[in-house]
């Protein structure tokens, strides 16, 4: 029980540190980001609001200004279900791509950094 509470406080510090610390989100022209906005829409980030990883990738969709619909696994059972049933485990962060009618299930943060970085940099 001390370990759940001492995670929370942590987390929640993790969390106040990033709000503090966050980057200033990338220009483009409206066109540009009418289509960058529209290719996010194929995207969700499965994450857990206290989980440092989570902000990893939190901070660098705030980078890139990438929309991308955020999940909570842990609050929401429906989320969490969805991603045990079709991503095949509970561990976040997951990003969810939707992509010429396939759904590919991609973990790890750095993984996702990449990704994200390859296609909206």
């Amino acid at each position: 029980m001390i370990v759940k509470a001492l995670r929370v406080v942590v987390g929640q510090l993790v969390v106040f540190i990033s709000f503090l610390t966050r980057p200033s989100p990338m220009r483009r022209e409206p066109a540009a980001q009418a289509e960058v906005n529209d290719a996010a829409s194929a995207l969700a980030l499965y994450q857990f609001n206290g989980c440092p990883f989570c902000v990893k990738v939190r901070r660098t969709l705030r980078r890139l200004n990438l929309p991308v619909e955020l999940r909570d696994a842990s609050g929401n059972a429906e989320h969490r279900q969805t991603l045990l049933a079709q991503g095949g485990k509970v561990k976040v962060p997951c990003l969810r791509i939707e992509e010429a009618g396939q759904t590919r299930w991609l973990y790890e943060s750095s993984a996702i950094n990449e990704y994200l970085e390859q296609r909206f940099a």
